[in-house]
């Protein structure tokens, strides 16, 4: 039986209707976020419109007796219903995911060589191409990330793996001895970034800010914070192919 059918059915129609409209700012603001990770073709308001079926169904089967806040429930519903809409969407052209692999390829190389996170300059030149170009590649794959590095597969909602370094939610005893290695090896790779990026990262996934908001912080153009973001995941997700078994958790 599912445990929250006795909450969904003692719940009026106005009192969810209530509801829906008090988290649909949520529901805003989780979309945008996603949002500024895609190609500008992906639609704001179609991540919305997915985004409230994953709040319906959060209200539908929300029940307080488990001891985890509503809008925290509603979080994970809202974000797992816009990235499973998503994946199964092939929105992502096969260049940007080979120039990707290519990204992590010589940032893997290079930490080989130079026993060190190299730089852009650096990368690019393991590339073979211009730093302009490297800054263009970066632009053109920021949205791979997501159904790689951010999304857990064992959380079929889509919890986002670099949201565990600040988790402050309760944690399952089963899960306690991985998550504190993974947060180990994250954090292990985040101190071996440039400051600005690991700037980046903690302004916008633990701090929760935009990509403009970071912007106006850091004194940078909008798109040079998402390139930024963009490239510490990309070191990211090639220090977590060495250090993180597949089989363990983290998608490559």
């Amino acid at each position: 039986m599912n445990p929250y059918q006795g909450q969904a059915a003692s719940i009026s129609a106005e009192e969810r209707e209530r509801l829906i409209l008090e988290h649909m700012p949520q529901v805003r603001l989780i979309a945008r976020r996603v949002h500024d990770r895609l190609p500008e073709t992906v639609s704001l308001e179609d991540l919305v419109s997915t985004g409230v079926v994953g709040l319906i169904s959060a209200i539908d089967r929300y029940d307080p007796v488990h001891g985890v806040k509503l809008k925290t429930y509603a979080e994970y519903k809202i974000r797992g219903a816009i990235l499973d809409s998503l994946r199964g969407l092939d929105w992502a052209p096969r260049q940007q995911r080979h120039r990707s692999k290519l990204i992590e390829g010589a940032i893997s190389r290079l930490e080989q060589i130079l026993h060190r996170s190299p730089g852009e300059e650096e990368i690019a030149q393991e590339l073979g191409i211009p730093l302009s170009e490297y800054y263009d590649w970066l632009t053109e794959i920021r949205g791979l990330n997501l159904g790689s590095l951010e999304s857990h597969p064992a959380d079929e909602d889509g919890r986002e793996l670099l949201r565990f370094v600040a988790d402050s939610e309760e944690e399952w005893p089963s899960n306690l001895l991985e998550r504190s290695e993974l947060r180990r090896i994250l954090a292990q790779a985040i101190a071996r970034m440039p400051a600005i990026e690991r700037t980046v990262l903690g302004l916008y996934f633990q701090e929760e800010l935009t990509l403009r908001e970071i912007a106006s912080m850091v004194n940078l153009h909008e798109s040079r914070v998402s390139q930024l973001k963009t490239q510490a995941i990309a070191r990211l997700r090639s220090f977590l192919q060495k250090k993180w078994p597949m089989g363990r958790g983290a998608a490559v």
